[in-house]
């Protein structure tokens, strides 16, 4: 009996997936602010040419670390579907190019800077149509945004408890550092919410998904956000259900946008082969 135990105890563990994927921590240096950011990219065992990447933006007050931390088993994913998963550092900026702050232009780091360098390091498809970007909480606010702004760059984005309306909040998060006071700068709050970047792109321009929970203080922008997608045509995936701004909700959810952004490579691989860099 024993001896059958130490049998199928083997056989379990031999079958059992094992986290094969590894992870590179890298200090990218950015031209723009003229200093390194901190970068984590997940590269599946053995990876392959052409494989698509996508880009994981952290919250407020996170880091590069963060999406490791939530979901480990985002090697998993790297694994089973070749997919080069990219998690920079971008502080508490909101993803923007701050007007106010030279040492904070992230939405030029992300979208151009580190895109080149991951394109130029990696064994990816230099393609719009193998590139995703997602987030949570801040980070769902700058998915959208660099999608919105930088269509040619990313075919498919994902927000998760996305601040896709800052307006609402202006006394919170360190916004004030990046772009001043709202009552000061009113034209600089609404230039800078990702909620007036939509009438930049046009139907088929970025596939989008965006998650959120009844309980979070975010519900009411996102549905406002979803309203608005919809006013302008823009076809998008739109799932509500339980949760709230919490880890345990991001970790559920990202498995949604995870398969979301799998099916969309899959149904795009021609166009990306095709379309070269476009």
């Amino acid at each position: 009996m024993r001896h059958c135990i130490f049998i199928l105890l083997t056989l379990f563990l031999f079958i059992s997936p094992i986290h094969a994927a590894t992870t590179d921590t890298l200090h990218i240096y950015s031209p723009v602010m003229d200093r390194k950011i901190k970068v984590n990219v997940v590269v599946p065992k053995d990876v392959k040419p052409n494989s698509p990447a996508v880009y994981l933006l952290h919250g407020y007050s996170g880091n590069a670390n963060t999406w490791l931390i939530i979901k480990p088993e985002l090697k998993d994913y790297a694994d089973q579907h070749q997919l080069i998963i990219v998690c920079p550092d971008g502080e508490n900026s909101w993803y923007w190019d701050s007007p106010l702050n030279p040492r904070s232009q992230f939405e030029t780091f992300i979208s151009k800077e580190l895109v080149e360098y991951i394109d130029s390091h990696y064994p990816t498809l230099p393609s719009k149509y193998a590139r995703a970007i997602a987030g949570l909480s801040m980070g769902g606010h700058g998915a959208m945004w660099l999608s919105m702004r930088h269509p040619d760059v990313f075919g498919a984005a994902g927000s998760m408890s996305g601040g896709v309306d800052i307006r609402p909040f202006p006394d919170n998060w360190e916004m004030k550092k990046q772009i001043g006071e709202k009552s000061t700068y009113p034209a600089l709050w609404e230039q800078h919410t990702a909620i007036n970047q939509i009438n930049r792109i046009k139907p088929g321009d970025v596939d989008m998904i965006i998650c959120c929970g009844y309980d979070d203080f975010f519900f009411q922008v996102n549905c406002e956000f979803h309203e608005k997608l919809l006013a302008h045509g823009i076809q998008h995936e739109f799932l509500v259900n339980a949760g709230a701004h919490t880890l345990a909700y991001w970790a559920h959810v990202i498995d949604y946008e995870m398969l979301f952004f799998i099916k969309y490579f899959q149904n795009h691989k021609q166009l990306a082969f095709s379309k070269g860099k476009n």
